[in-house]
């Protein structure tokens, strides 16, 4: 009897194990796609304020908005819809339909690439998910990664209503909101895809005390990319194009001269500018403090390189931002300025969260 149970016991299939490695391998290619969508997107973004063209398309229309306008008839009614906003009447009356058509194709493509993103994520999530790829304590932040996504489809067309009724441009600081939510959407999914990379020898007791200025880094990335964010919705690149001085001096006469003052810092273009300076200066110091202080500290250690690395990205970003301001603001420079921005939050966030132990693997 205790035989044949045996027997029948060993006709079990037991259930296969997971090849982590793998499986985390895939999730990072996946990953790795969206990131390289999402920094497509920025820049995308970048060029449609720069060509002014966010206003081109007066309805959200998250489904049937994929097809564009087909034919005469259908171009002309989307162009007739352009003509009855602000930003037609005061900036481009006696723009014609195919003028028209540049600045449409801009907003169009810079939707298509946002629902584009949702549907990379989303489908092989599914897919990882139902096939038992994605671990379980995965599934919470990958989730929210894509609400978030969906929120900033949604703060996107925020953004485009502020400038259909009162205004010819959108508000400076929904569009900042916009850039900063894509800028988390990036910094999210390179924090989760560099948990999940290899350990290849990180001593991390060394790495400790550089915590705190690779967290301050962080910090200070975001503040300038929402500062370039109101750079940008107040076209305040296009004055005061001269560098290191600003209206003749280093710190300009008028600046944080609103009442109350606090709406400088939000809505007058020359402490906008200013400000966005000097969290420059400020994230250029830090990066050379942090690559100093992590060659004493943790000297041929990979925390010491990617240290270095990101102070060498920190120094062409700060040339490329100067070349724009005095160039004033041409728009291969300021998309390659956009490119450089997103390229060090990518080198800074994955920086610090190889300091931190990998996500250790489960079922």
């Amino acid at each position: 009897m205790a035989i044949d149970g045996l027997a029948a016991n060993s006709t079990v299939k037991q259930a296969p194990l997971r090849d982590r490695t793998r499986d985390r391998a895939l999730i990072r290619i996946w990953l790795g796609a969206v990131i390289v969508m999402v920094i497509a997107m920025i820049i995308v973004g970048g060029a449609t304020r720069l060509t002014g063209s966010g206003l081109s398309i007066t309805e959200w229309k998250p489904i049937h908005g994929v097809i564009p306008p087909i034919g005469d008839v259908e171009w002309q009614e989307e162009f007739d819809k352009y003509r009855q906003i602000p930003q037609y009447e005061l900036v481009n009356k006696g723009m014609t339909v195919s003028e028209f058509k540049q600045i449409f194709w801009w907003e169009w493509g810079h939707r298509l690439l946002g629902r584009l993103i949702g549907v990379v994520f989303f489908v092989p999530f599914v897919l990882l998910w139902a096939t038992g790829r994605i671990e379980r304590r995965l599934v919470p932040p990958l989730l929210g990664l894509f609400a978030l996504g969906g929120l900033q489809g949604g703060i996107g067309w925020w953004m485009v209503t502020s400038g259909l009724a009162d205004r010819v441009s959108v508000s400076q600081y929904r569009l900042a909101i916009h850039l900063t939510i894509a800028c988390f959407i990036l910094a999210g999914a390179v924090w989760i895809s560099r948990g999940l990379a290899p350990d290849r020898g990180e001593n991390r007791k060394n790495a400790a005390p550089l915590k705190g200025m690779a967290t301050f880094l962080v910090i200070v990335v975001f503040l300038q990319i929402f500062l370039g964010g109101l750079v940008a919705g107040l076209k305040a690149g296009l004055t005061y194009n001269t560098w290191p001085l600003m209206a003749g001096n280093i710190i300009p006469d008028g600046v944080y001269d609103y009442d109350p003052k606090w709406r400088s810092v939000f809505e007058d273009v020359m402490t906008v500018q200013f400000d966005h300076r000097v969290v420059a200066y400020l994230l250029f110091i830090a990066a050379l403090i942090h690559a100093f202080q992590a060659w004493k500290l943790a000297p041929r250690s990979p925390a010491a390189r990617r240290a270095r690395h990101l102070a060498l990205l920190v120094t062409a970003q700060a040339g490329i931002g100067i070349a724009t301001l005095i160039a004033v603001v041409p728009l291969d420079l300021a998309l390659l300025h956009q490119f450089g921005a997103a390229v060090v939050l990518w080198a800074v966030v994955a920086h610090r969260r190889a300091m931190n132990e990998p996500t250790p693997v489960t079922t």
